[in-house]
């Protein structure tokens, strides 16, 4: 079973990591320099469809992975072991994706316009960011780097 809740985190995170990347670095070029709101609502209707889907599993898939490694939960946040170091720096940058995600959905998406673009960019950069130390830090629970 650890398997298979493995193989479904790694591949959601390579949606989640994925899709932002190519927003981050192919399309929110092309939406800044030409003010084009509906190109970037047309990607992001689009990506949320796989990319919400994508992130359930990941925290849900997550916090299985975290509880078989680590059972006891009041362990996750002691940063003397190497396990739950990992944990809660996982645990921190999702915290960090939802809040940064939940402001763009109700204070940014809703008024967006070709004014206030850099201030999705300014959302969309961390998150990505987030997402690719999401992958850094997942592949040293095997490898033991920085941590």
């Amino acid at each position: 079973m650890y398997e298979i809740f493995l193989l479904l985190h790694v591949l959601a995170a390579t949606v989640w990591t994925g899709g932002h990347l190519v927003l981050a670095l192919g399309v929110l070029p092309r939406v800044l320099k030409y003010s084009d709101v509906a190109y970037i609502q047309a990607f992001e209707s689009g990506f949320e469809k796989v990319g919400i889907p994508a992130l359930i599993i990941q925290v849900l898939t997550g916090l299985h992975l975290a509880f078989r490694l680590l059972p006891d939960f009041s362990l996750w946040f002691d940063f003397s072991h190497p396990i739950s170091r990992v944990i809660s720096i996982k645990v921190i940058l999702l915290l960090c994706t939802l809040g940064f995600a939940l402001d763009a959905r109700l204070r940014v998406i809703p008024k967006l316009s070709a004014d206030n673009l850099g201030s999705l960019a300014w959302h969309i950069i961390p998150v990505t960011i987030f997402s690719v130390l999401f992958v850094v830090v997942g592949v040293s629970f095997k490898t033991g780097w920085f941590f």
